[in-house]
């Protein structure tokens, strides 16, 4: 599976105490157009998966090109993720963090379907928010590397 190529994307929402969480996942896709749907799958020990329940949705921060650090940082088990990072909240109290800085795109998610495989929840949003950065290119992960 490592030899597929995939984008990068951080998963942010806000936890019952309103404080940010999010972790990097690399399965990530578009589902559905109509509705605009999205899938993302999230490791059931993640500590994000309790905020994404909490708020019954997500924002897919799909990375931008040359954020392997914060890529790193945010696969991460720190309870500190979000001290050095610029975000802000989504126009949806559904959504979490997006960050603006280090982004291509983003779509805020509402939490529409959650189906048990193996270790991890797939997760399928409803898309009701986002926009792309014109000239961003989106980061690419393919056999344990990052590319553009």
């Amino acid at each position: 599976m490592a030899s597929f190529p995939s984008g990068v994307v951080v998963l942010t929402a806000f936890g019952d105490d309103a404080r940010p969480r999010g972790l990097t996942v690399s399965a990530f896709c578009a589902v559905s157009l109509e509705p605009a749907l999205a899938l993302a799958c999230i490791d059931k020990n993640s500590n994000t998966l309790p905020a994404v329940q909490h708020t019954g949705g997500f924002t897919a921060n799909i990375l931008a090109a040359g954020r392997e650090q914060l890529a790193r940082r945010m696969a991460t088990k720190v309870t500190d993720k979000f001290d050095a990072i610029k975000w802000r909240r989504p126009g949806s109290p559904i959504g979490g963090p997006v960050l603006d800085d280090d982004i291509a795109a983003y779509a805020v998610c509402t939490l529409r379907d959650t189906i048990e495989a193996g270790d991890h929840w797939i997760l399928i949003g409803l898309v009701t928010e986002g926009e792309h950065r014109e000239g961003a290119v989106p980061m690419v992960f393919s056999r344990r590397g990052y590319s553009d």
